[in-house]
């Protein structure tokens, strides 16, 4: 009887020691800048199968998407003269939900940010300050809950490239925005800044970058000649992450290459 209840004690210390990787929620995530869908080797072609190739190969949980137009004169100029709004037509392709944030009115439609969720989520824009002038920014937000209960933010955003005191002040703003979130969050996007500079040390006061906590940060821009590394995933840095892997995808519908990055919450 002894001996039984040793067994019987040891296997539940066992199946208990291992709950938090049976039921670690593994999340998969994509940041791409898409090129207004137009492809950047080949102008005047549109380049959304290329993209939705890429992301029905990697099959990312969510997508930060950044330089998306809805219903522009533009994209009907690379698709048979009709308008077209790119994150819709990309959720169709991939079987995600889709989500456009405008940021600024442009060539009668609209141009700003975008997320795909393989999951029903909703999402709230905020825009980002412009104290230099200039384009509108946006940051675009949504909440996911997984079956295990594990609850998430995903955040995407594309910061000012003129002026680095826009790219100062939209980091301060999205730290201030997302410190009021209490989920964990991670964060994907066309950031414009490289690793030696202010608006990156604002955001990793508040972040984590994943590439670095891997320790494999590669360069995102340009595909023929990648030169710098200005698309990240970060990541809430209140909360243990275990950074899986970390792809810079060579594929160039556009000037920017994806970034895939897996990982999962620690117990």
């Amino acid at each position: 009887m002894k001996i039984l209840n040793k067994i019987v004690t040891f296997c539940t210390f066992c199946v208990f020691a291992f709950l938090p990787d049976i039921y670690a929620q593994e999340i998969k995530v994509m940041t791409y800048n898409i090129y207004h869908g137009e492809q950047r080797y080949s102008l005047g072609k549109s380049n959304l199968e290329q993209v939705a190739v890429v992301i029905n190969k990697y099959q990312p949980d969510f997508v930060a998407l950044q330089e998306v137009d809805s219903m522009t004169n533009r994209t009907a100029t690379f698709n048979e003269g009709i308008k077209k709004d790119l994150v819709q037509e990309l959720a169709k392709m991939t079987n995600m939900y889709g989500f456009f944030g405008k940021a600024i009115n442009y060539s009668e439609g609209g141009y700003g940010e975008g997320i795909l969720s393989r999951f029903p989520v909703k999402a709230v824009k905020y825009n980002l300050p412009i104290p230099k002038g200039g384009e509108v920014r946006a940051l675009l937000i949504i909440e996911h809950t997984f079956s295990n209960g594990q609850e998430l933010i995903f955040a995407g955003t594309h910061l000012c490239h003129e002026f680095a005191e826009n790219r100062l002040a939209q980091s301060k703003a999205i730290c201030d925005i997302l410190k009021n979130y209490d989920n964990p969050i991670i964060m994907g996007g066309d950031f414009n800044f490289r690793p030696d500079t202010e608006p990156y040390q604002v955001i990793t006061k508040c972040f984590n970058d994943a590439a670095v906590m891997k320790g494999d940060p590669q360069n995102t821009i340009s595909y023929e000649n990648p030169r710098a590394r200005i698309d990240y995933i970060f990541v809430s840095n209140k909360n243990e992450w275990i950074i899986k892997d970390v792809e810079v995808i060579p594929v160039n519908p556009s000037d920017h290459m994806p970034v895939l990055v897996t990982l999962e919450l620690k117990e």
